[in-house]
């Protein structure tokens, strides 16, 4: 089982769900190589790019992202992005309890548009993740524009 308990996970949560805050992305990590308990490693503005670069190949980690996505310019929605990052360089052992601390995460980072597992940073293709939230979007007014 994770240990998720510190309550800045829950704060930074609602800061990253919250339009007027201009924290739109956050990753939680693992406190050490051994332990179960995740704490927030960074948060930010910016999009997916941003929070990209904020991972490494030898780490294990959870991101929930904030993204706007329209399909023209009056419509335009917040959804919201879960995402699991397990860096290449990631040791067996880890790689297998992620996979069952995901459910402990996802009680407190709860409310999402689209699941994403990524393992390099070329995972994070933006244009490809927002045809993804735009499909998971329900109705589409602008299907001639966009590749579906």
């Amino acid at each position: 089982m994770a240990d998720v308990s510190d309550p800045i996970i829950r704060e930074t949560y609602d800061e990253v769900r919250d339009d007027r805050s201009d924290v739109s992305w956050m990753i939680l990590q693992y406190e050490n190589d051994r332990s179960d308990k995740l704490i927030l490693y960074a948060k930010g503005p910016g999009g997916l790019s941003q929070l990209a670069e904020h991972l490494s190949e030898d780490q294990a980690a959870f991101a929930y992202c904030r993204v706007n996505v329209s399909n023209d310019e009056l419509s335009v929605r917040t959804k919201f992005i879960f995402i699991t990052w397990i860096g290449s360089e990631v040791k067996i052992m880890r790689k297998a309890k992620l996979s069952v601390h995901v459910s402990d995460v996802k009680k407190i980072l709860q409310a999402y548009a689209i699941e994403i597992t990524a393992h390099e940073k070329s995972d994070f293709n933006e244009p490809e993740i927002l045809n993804k939230l735009r499909r998971a979007g329900g109705a589409n007014y602008d299907r001639g524009s966009h590749n579906y």
